[in-house]
């Protein structure tokens, strides 16, 4: 779209493709980038074409961390500056279907568990730093089995940034976050996939196919209503007890009873053809 600068954005077959557009820098992350990036998942979040959103990066890279210019111009005062992006209170989906997370997830990346549609990260190559944050906060990650990722932080004299405390030893276990996390050494798809970081890794020729075939699923053959709920609901057990996830469960539940979806569901598959659900 004309109207970023540092992104692409294309939505093509119910499908929207975000792509970080810094190719030279590799897709550095700036403040610039995470306006638009903020701006375009808020947009389709709430577009009746899009049931699904893949962020990827051009050419040979996904998002290789902080631009190292911004990282000096921090170093040299102290501080982030009042032009940093800090919180996204302005994205926010009212509307969607399932539990209220309110104000369960602020933060920088905190809209990714807000948006009612699923997000995937392909990971195309290197990811590091706040690079690896954001891709964390999607919903399904695919990676290059030879991108190299790194936490990066340790290394440039920073903390556990943006949640990630809170995220990595979620993902990975404890040993595992740490492990990243102190030595903030270099690994690779292939080991990210082993320690459970990614959902799958591959060679690098196949991944936008395999995204491809998962994201024709989601756009296509499940009801954007049910992945809307169980995204939230999932969101909000991690602050909740058995009992009151169970009680949420119980609650939609009776609500999905008398949605379109659910009559949909039933019919198309009685009728052996392939379901017409409705758009969020």
């Amino acid at each position: 779209m004309s109207d970023y600068e540092q992104i692409s954005v294309q939505t093509q077959d119910r499908v929207t493709t975000i792509t970080l557009n810094r190719p030279d820098r590799l897709n550095a992350w700036t403040s610039v980038m995470a306006d638009e990036l903020r701006s375009a998942v808020g947009r389709a979040g709430t577009d009746p074409d899009c049931r699904c959103i893949v962020i990827t990066g051009a050419g040979r890279g996904f998002c290789a961390g902080a631009d190292m210019e911004g990282l000096q111009s921090t170093a040299g005062r102290g501080n982030a500056g009042s032009g940093a992006t800090l919180d996204p209170a302005d994205v926010r989906f009212p509307d969607a279907p399932g539990p209220d997370l309110g104000a369960t997830y602020p933060g920088r990346f905190g809209y990714f568990y807000h948006c009612p549609k699923p997000i995937i990260a392909a990971i195309n190559g290197p990811c590091a730093g706040i690079g690896l944050i954001m891709a964390l906060y999607a919903d399904l990650r695919f990676a290059d089995d030879a991108a190299k990722f790194t936490t990066a932080f340790a290394a440039r004299g920073l903390i556990a940034e943006h949640g990630i405390a809170w995220l990595l030893p979620r993902l990975v276990g404890e040993a595992h976050a740490l492990d990243l996390l102190f030595t903030a050494r270099k690994f690779t798809g292939a080991e990210a996939e082993r320690i459970g970081l990614v959902n799958k890794a591959m060679a690098g020729d196949t991944l936008m196919d395999h995204v491809g075939a998962v994201t024709s699923t989601l756009a296509n053959d499940v009801s954007p209503r049910s992945v809307a709920i169980m995204k939230r609901q999932v969101r909000a057990a991690y602050n909740q007890s058995f009992a009151q996830s169970l009680a949420i469960a119980d609650e939609e539940m009776t609500g999905s009873f008398s949605a379109f979806d659910f009559k949909e569901g039933v019919q198309s598959f009685v009728e052996r053809r392939p379901p017409a659900f409705r758009d969020l």
